[in-house]
Parts: C-alpha cells; sequence; structure tokens
C-alpha cells in the first residue's frame, strides 16, 4: 500500500479534573494527533503524549524531529502486505544522534508508527492485537486463549482524607481489585493515606504505590519500611532517573519489589536496568516507550529475564491511546496490571466516536475491529487543534 498522505495535530485536551502527582500537576494535556491516509482509502491514527520529564522531548520539538527523520525518505515505497508494514515501523528513526537513550521523540514516534499500523491493519482487516502473533518477537507472552475482556485497575491521586475514603468506598461498591496510590506529594500522609486504602478496600485488594521521582535515594528505605506492614506489591519510580543506579544495592534492603517508569523508555533504559539490577518491573507506556512495537519488544525483553511488567497510560490520553492500550492489553500475556480508558471521568475530548471507559469492577471488552477498532471524529480534532502541519 502506498501512503498518500500523513497528517499530524497538536491538540490541547481539557482534563475534568485537576491530576496532580510528585511530578507535575496538570488540568489539560497537550498531545499529538496523527492521520495516515493511504491512496487505497483507508485511514489510521496515532497518537502520543510529550513529556519532558519523561523523554526529554515537548511539542516544541515535534516538527524540528520530524525534518531531522526525513519521514518521506523512510516511508517512500510503502508496503504489500502486513509482514512489510511491520517491518517498516520496525525501522522507523525518529530521534536525535546524541541521545544515548534511545528515547527523545519517542511520543511523535509512537503516535506516527501507530497511525501506519492501524492503516496497515485495517486494509487488511486484522485488529490489531493480532500484531503480536504476526510481528514473532522471540520470548513475547502470548494470552492461551485471547480474551474477551480485561480488568483496569484504580488510580489515587492527590486528595484529602474525606476524599480518598470516598473513592474508596465507591471502589468497594464497584468491586475493584487493585489500585495505585501516588506518594511523595508535599502535604499528604503517604503512610496514613495507605493505611485507609488497606483499611476501607480489605487485605485482598491489590494496592501497589507510585512515588513519581519523589524521593531522595537516602530516603527510600525509611519511607518503604514504613508502608512495608500494609501489603504493598511494588513501588513505581521512587527516585529520579539520575539517581537509579543507586537502586543497585538499595534494592537488596528494601522489603517492596521496584518498579521503574521514567527510566525504561527504551530497550537501552531495558538492558541498563537489567544488568545494573535497579528493578523487579517495567511499566510499559506505549507513548514514552516509542509505541506499540517497541512496547512489544520490551514485554518479551522482561519476561526473557525474569522481571515483571505492567501495561501503564499517561494523564490525558484521549480514545485513540484507550484503543491502542486495549489492543495491546489482549495482545500479551503476563501483564501485571492495565491502566488507562479513564475517558469518560478524565478528558473532555476523547476524540473519537465511541466511549472506551472501563465499567464495573474495571472491566472493558476486546475491541473487534480492524486496526485499533474505532473511528476517529475528525471535527473535534480541529476543535482543540493549537498547530497542524502536513507530514508527507
Amino acid at each position: 500500500m502506498t501512503i498518500a498522505s500523513l497528517h499530524a495535530w497538536i491538540v490541547r485536551i481539557p482534563l475534568k479534573r485537576k491530576v496532580t502527582h510528585a511530578s507535575h500537576s496538570r488540568t489539560e494535556t497537550l498531545s499529538v494527533i496523527v492521520r495516515c491516509q493511504l491512496k487505497s482509502g483507508e485511514t489510521g491514527w496515532g497518537e502520543g503524549l510529550p513529556r519532558k520529564y519523561v523523554t526529554g522531548e515537548t511539542v516544541d520539538d515535534l516538527w524540528p524531529l520530524l525534518r531531522e527523520a526525513q519521514i518521506e525518505r523512510q516511508l517512500r515505497g510503502g508496503w504489500k502486505d502486513l509482514a512489510e508494514a511491520m517491518a517498516l515501523c520496525r525501522s522507523l528513526t525518529i530521534g536525535r544522534p546524541d541521545d544515548d537513550r534511545y528515547c527523545f521523540g519517542n511520543s511523535i514516534r509512537c503516535a506516527v508508527e501507530m497511525a501506519l499500523l492501524d492503516a496497515a491493519f485495517r486494509q487488511a482487516g486484522e485488529p490489531l492485537w493480532r500484531i503480536a502473533k504476526l510481528a514473532k518477537i522471540d520470548g513475547l507472552p502470548m494470552p492461551e486463549i485471547q480474551p474477551e475482556r480485561i480488568r483496569y485497575s484504580a488510580v489515587f491521586t492527590s486528595m484529602n482524607l474525606p476524599k480518598l475514603m470516598i473513592r474508596c468506598a465507591k471502589l468497594r461498591y464497584y468491586q475493584f481489585a487493585a489500585g495505585k496510590l501516588k506518594v511523595g506529594i508535599a502535604g499528604r500522609d503517604d503512610v496514613q493515606q495507605a493505611r485507609w486504602v488497606r483499611r476501607l478496600l480489605g487485605a485482598s485488594f491489590d494496592l501497589r504505590i507510585d512515588a513519581n521521582e519523589a524521593w531522595l535515594p537516602e530516603q527510600l528505605e525509611e519511607r518503604l519500611e514504613r508502608l512495608s506492614n500494609l501489603g504493598i506489591t511494588s513501588c513505581e519510580q521512587p527516585v529520579a532517573h539520575e539517581h537509579v543506579q543507586a537502586l543497585s544495592h538499595l534494592r537488596r534492603r528494601i522489603p517492596v519489589p521496584i518498579m521503574l517508569d521514567e527510566s525504561v523508555c527504551s530497550l537501552e533504559d531495558a538492558r541498563r536496568a537489567f544488568n545494573d539490577g535497579t528493578c523487579d518491573l517495567f511499566n510499559l507506556r506505549l507513548s514514552k516507550c516509542g509505541g506499540f512495537l517497541p512496547s512489544l519488544e520490551l514485554a518479551a525483553f522482561a519476561s526473557q529475564h525474569g522481571l515483571g511488567y505492567q501495561l501503564g497510560c499517561q494523564v490525558g490520553e484521549t480514545g485513540i491511546l484507550s484503543a491502542a492500550g486495549r489492543q495491546f492489553a489482549t495482545a500479551v500475556g503476563g501483564i501485571r496490571h492495565h491502566e488507562g480508558s479513564f475517558d469518560r471521568f478524565l478528558v473532555k475530548e476523547p476524540l473519537i466516536n465511541e466511549d472506551l471507559t472501563f465499567g464495573r469492577g474495571g472491566w472493558a471488552p476486546r475491541l473487534h475491529g480492524p486496526g485499533l477498532g474505532i473511528t476517529v471524529d475528525e471535527t473535534s480534532i480541529r476543535r482543540v487543534c493549537v498547530e497542524e502541519q502536513q507530514i508527507l
């Protein structure tokens, strides 16, 4: 198939409520949306969320990155089948030559790759979850039976104690089984909040915490020791990336498994984390990891090296990334937790016609349509557009 055009929009997505964690506080988010149109008529969509504190780039870097990548040269010729489409996406290079982590530009790479894959799989009449089998990535765990639904976990962001108790009551009523508590936020007592969550949701509730780089290495043992008797199943990114090396020796004395998020944005990051022994689990987020195929490779790497992984999300993802996350979740086995599909609860502009918000207990169905399995509302994209550009 030959690509007729590739178009990108930077959009401002307002949130229904303020979301705060230790690294950032936001009431809106800037995303990049990419549309790939094939000469045969099919259209594919992709989304990425630039985060300077995660992969380094901002929306101001997107157009220069695309110019430097010479996208038209990379995509010249298109593909004749799904195997060639996946090979083309695997070879897609967007970034900076001086980036030794190979993750700068991952958000725009994710958006472009996703749009290409969505178009290719739509043209082939196949759902995107089939990519896990078709890509033939060594060591990638596959579900024994293709799941008809998956279960998302809840997230406790910064809130006062009365609101936390109300949230717990709702989660108990709606029968959620797992959740993540944001910790390390100024003015919040982490131990008190974790105790209330445990008390109100019971011993069987799978509770993990996320510090979003809030702590210093010398604080880590003491902070986790105070939480260790509350049955915390993992602690996500407890220290900033520049301090992550300290986890190599601290992990031996820490009673809680460590999950890396901001410090695992590429296969190079994953190799360093394993070789240095800095974590037990990875948090895989499609946008920060550079797209669908790089995230599949990271899941395979983790499985091959005895590490766990969960599927994460970024605050403010629209329905496009929610759909991609759903496709990934039903394609890959061994995922500890699923995060995302907060659409109706969080974003004012989901950008798609379907409602992918999870339901009671966090359950959500598999998507059966070709490609991402969604229909995008271009009118809503133009309504929230800040800037746009024809890529090719």
